[in-house]
């Protein structure tokens, strides 16, 4: 029934891993931790699997039904990145979560990890790969993604407070940069 090719799983699981940027996440999840407490590994890479198996086979008919378009869908995506974003660069808080219990959910789950960017990606790899394929890619990353958020206060301690700073400034450009880009090509879309 499916035909798997390594090439196209190693080909779709780097695709996602580069729209995924958990390495690049890392300063903002440990900036998250540090104001709401613990996150939880396991509902954030379940509820991250679930919403990318939910838009990867039911995105643009959830979409269509609500009466947005894709490129509405991104710009908001792109927003809530600028934001975190500013949050890493300037050390505001724009984000305030006054159930912390969420913080695993809403910004870590979504939109850090299974935000408008990979929402966009999937879709756009459907047109290109079996499901099949695009599971296994997503699996992998989620592997990745657990082990990075399970092992958070190693990295966070490997880093130190210093380390923390610079990787926090410069992957908050990084993040910025995704966010405009997102904004920039959802306009042309």
């Amino acid at each position: 029934m499916f035909d798997l090719h390594i090439k196209d799983i190693i080909t779709v699981s780097m695709i996602l891993f580069a729209v995924i940027d958990i390495i690049g996440s890392i300063p903002a999840i440990i900036q998250i931790r540090q104001k709401v407490g613990d996150i939880h590994p396991e509902k954030a890479t379940l509820v991250s699997l679930l919403i990318m198996m939910l838009f990867l086979f039911l995105g643009e008919t959830i979409l269509k039904f609500l009466g947005l378009d894709l490129p509405s869908f991104a710009i908001a995506g792109s927003f809530v990145l600028f934001f975190l974003a500013l949050e890493m660069i300037l050390g505001v808080k724009i984000y305030k979560d006054e159930m912390p219990a969420t913080a695993s959910i809403v910004p870590i789950a979504f939109p850090l990890i299974a935000g408008a960017g990979t929402m966009t990606t999937l879709l756009s790899l459907r047109a290109a790969y079996d499901s099949l394929t695009i599971i296994i890619g997503v699996v992998l990353n989620l592997i990745l993604v657990y082990l990075c958020l399970k092992n958070l206060r190693f990295l966070e301690h490997l880093l130190g407070p210093v380390g923390i700073g610079v990787v926090r400034k410069v992957f908050g450009f990084i993040l910025l940069a995704i966010a405009v880009k997102l904004f920039r090509t959802s306009l042309n879309i």
